[in-house]
């Protein structure tokens, strides 16, 4: 497979996948019954109670969707069969490093100044963890099947709300639920597509992904999420096994794209219904990339293997030009120097901040998927 796939062969990218389960729990967990089952199969939970048939009494009323209702499929296990984490227990950076290894992946945060880092070890039985970080709100979210991560303010129309695992998947990808509506949510959209919010955009949050070695070294005070979940599950073994690196996708997507391979790692950028997808590989090659997006100059930095930001490069109404030598970011028009959190150190710039903007960042075939009409940097 042509570039990085996954991770995973060449560099041992993803999940350190130190064991795996038995196959039985990997059928019972990961594969489940696959029968296609769509949200229409699950009675209530989902109806819209307007509009019932006077001579029979049933509701007639489909769900709000803006998804085909047919694409939604069920992934085996039932709702809330992944359990969520809802009470988030954090360690220290020492006493992580007691059951993390340096090639183990975090989802990293910072939040007005709360730093905070969470393990895929942990989040691959979970895929989600209702939190508040730096005082906001927020669902650290990551879809193994897709590897997709990704961070939402909880936070719509005044309410907070908590997010669990539907059981259902839609494009291969993890749809959630919130517990207050009980609305379908997609995690690659980041929208509702069923129930009350069905079109509801949450606010992404920026976010890193990064190996362990490096994180605890950039934030060596950052609170990191507790293997003590009150769940009874194996962190350390990863119960998809080789699926990081096979070419298999188990359940339907209804866009393919053979100008990858499905599971090399990108980088997805949208702006103004444009969007644009970066191979991951060539951004670790490259180090800074400026690009123009439907006229937004952006920048994609990555000073460390496997860890990408996203900012926008303009600069008191000045777009700047980026290089990278020697372990140095500047900027060409003034020479100042960068940090790789966009802050300017030295020179006529220093002080000034670069906005960071959020990413999506996972296999091809799911940004594909989402994205059929998507560029390729």
């Amino acid at each position: 497979m042509a570039g990085r796939t996954a991770g995973m062969s060449k560099k041992k990218v993803v999940v350190t996948i130190m064991a795996t389960v038995s196959a039985a729990v990997v059928v019972a967990i990961l594969v489940g019954v696959m029968t296609g089952k769509n949200v229409l199969n699950q009675g209530s939970d989902y109806q819209d109670r307007a509009n019932v048939n006077p001579l029979s009494g049933k509701d007639t009323t489909k769900p709000r969707s803006i998804v085909p209702l047919d694409q939604i499929v069920s992934g085996g296990p039932p709702r809330d069969g992944i359990p969520s984490i809802d009470k988030p227990r954090f360690v220290s950076v020492p006493e992580a490093g007691k059951f993390l290894q340096d090639s183990d992946i975090v989802l990293g945060l910072d939040i007005n100044g709360d730093i905070r880092a969470y393990p895929l070890q942990i989040l691959v039985w979970h895929e989600i963890v209702n939190d508040k970080v730096g005082g906001v709100p927020v669902a650290v979210t990551y879809c193994p099947l897709c590897f997709t991560n990704q961070v939402f303010n909880r936070m719509v129309d005044g309410q907070t709300l908590e997010f669990g695992t539907s059981g259902k998947l839609y494009n291969n990808n993890l749809v959630m639920y919130d517990r207050a509506s009980e609305s379908l949510w997609s995690q690659a959209l980041g929208e509702g597509i069923v129930g009350k919010y069905a079109g509801t955009k949450l606010e992404r949050i920026p976010f890193d992904l990064a190996y362990w070695r490096e994180w605890k070294g950039l934030y060596p005070d950052a609170k990191v999420l507790s293997a003590d979940t009150g769940f009874g599950r194996p962190y350390g073994a990863d119960p998809y096994g080789d699926y990081y690196t096979s070419p298999s996708i188990y359940f339907p997507i209804s866009n393919h794209d053979s100008r990858l391979g499905p599971k090399e790692i990108v980088i997805g950028l949208e702006h103004d219904g444009v969007y644009r997808a970066y191979q991951l590989s060539k951004i670790e090659e490259e180090h800074v990339i400026n690009d123009d997006l439907a006229g937004r100059p952006v920048l994609i930095a990555s000073h460390y293997q496997f860890m990408t930001r996203v900012f926008e490069r303009t600069v008191d109404d000045q777009v700047l030009e980026f290089e990278y030598k020697d372990g140095v970011m500047t900027d060409r028009q003034t020479g100042s120097v960068w940090g790789f959190d966009g802050v300017a150190t030295d020179g006529e710039m220093t002080g000034k901040r670069l906005q960071r903007l959020p990413l999506d960042q996972g296999f091809w075939f799911a940004w594909a998927a989402f994205h059929p009409g998507t560029e390729l940097y």
